[in-house]
């Protein structure tokens, strides 16, 4: 059986469930290689004590499932005229006492249809068993998010050559995206944002018609899923010569960057990580103009646990995968953020992103 559908079997037996239903696309592609996006359609796996796992999917993905899920023993599905809870229920015990459920993901139409077709005694959430086992990337996943990394990198190499007084922010977007469809990305892993001049101050920006000019700053950040995986990165740019308070911004974010991964190591915490960066900032000056946390998860969602900022107190593991991207934004000036993404070793870090960091003029 599949080391992670047994160690869901074990889970079950510690937590006396008598099953349990996996909902979220990205966990049933985790647990049987099975990738797809089922819209508002049914689609589960499911664990039931000493029985072997079924899932049902869409009857339109019946050959797709067989296909990527072959060591799942049953594959059952249903048509677009069947209640899927229905067709569930005939699949499961008669009775069940506990049954696990994935609690974020459902949402609370889907869990009174669940519950009137397959009523349990009680239902137990399964996020912090499922979180536990993400966080930790397998060397395989970890080959793949390399490859996705070097991928964002192709992307944004190609995408700055097209950088000239008079672009606009969204031209450079359909580049960057063209660019990634044609290298074989799933997609990209959010929307692409190139932000230019005081826009770039905005941690979250939408890009616009907004044109490139010279003596400003010019924000990229980009993504692509590859194989069912994310990379992420940001870097920001001077088109042509910028003034002496953007460049000292610059380095400040270079310089906070460049501390948290120092501090990458296994059993440190996250919260002192973004510390390391913050105090480097706040040293600067720009304390208040750092107002986001120091990253978040990476692999099979772009922003996943776990969260990488002073409050949280967690340890680190060898296999823990995050983004590090300080950053400082001075409203109507412009903003910095250099974004890397880094996975945590035996004995310190793997810095994935490989892109130049030092200031770069282009244009």
């Amino acid at each position: 059986m599949q080391p992670r559908i047994q160690a869901l079997y074990e889970y079950m037996n510690d937590q006396s469930m008598d099953a349990l239903l996996v909902t979220l696309p990205a966990h049933i592609f985790y647990l049987t290689g099975f990738r797809s996006e089922p819209h508002e359609r049914f689609l589960g796996l499911v664990l039931v004590k000493g029985e072997s796992p079924f899932l049902l999917v869409p009857a339109i993905d019946l050959e797709a499932a067989q296909a990527a899920a072959n060591h799942i023993p049953h594959i059952h599905t249903h048509s677009d005229t069947d209640n899927p809870y229905e067709v569930l229920s005939k699949l499961l015990p008669r009775t069940i006492g506990k049954f696990g459920l994935e609690k974020s993901h459902l949402t609370v139409s889907r869990f009174e249809a669940l519950t009137a077709a397959c009523g349990a005694r009680e239902y137990a959430d399964i996020d912090e068993a499922l979180r536990a086992m993400r966080v930790i990337k397998s060397t395989e996943e970890i080959i793949v998010m390399r490859r996705a990394v070097r991928m964002i990198e192709d992307v944004l190499q190609a995408g700055i050559a097209h950088v000239r007084p008079g672009v606009s922010e969204l031209d450079l977007v359909a580049e960057l995206d063209y660019r990634m469809k044609k290298l074989g990305a799933d997609g990209p892993s959010f929307d692409t944002m190139v932000l230019a001049g005081e826009k770039s101050a905005l941690p979250h920006g939408i890009p616009g018609d907004r044109k490139v000019q010279n003596g400003e700053l010019l924000l990229f950040d980009l993504g692509v899923y590859l194989d069912g995986y994310a990379s992420d990165i940001t870097r920001t740019f001077a088109v042509g010569d910028i003034d002496d308070k953007l460049k000292d911004i610059y380095e400040t974010v270079l310089a906070a960057n460049r501390k948290a991964i120092e501090a990458v190591r296994p059993g440190v915490t996250l919260a002192s990580l973004d510390r390391a960066a913050r105090d480097t900032i706040a040293s600067r000056g720009y304390g208040e103009y750092f107002m986001h946390r120091l990253g978040h998860g990476l692999g099979l969602d772009v922003h996943e646990y776990p969260s990488v900022h002073g409050q949280n107190e967690e340890r680190l593991a060898a296999g823990m995968a995050f983004t590090i991207e300080p950053g400082v934004y001075v409203a109507g000036l412009g903003g910095v953020r250099i974004e890397d993404d880094v996975i945590v070793t035996e004995d310190g870090v793997e810095v994935l992103t490989s892109f130049p960091k030092e200031l770069t003029v282009i244009g």
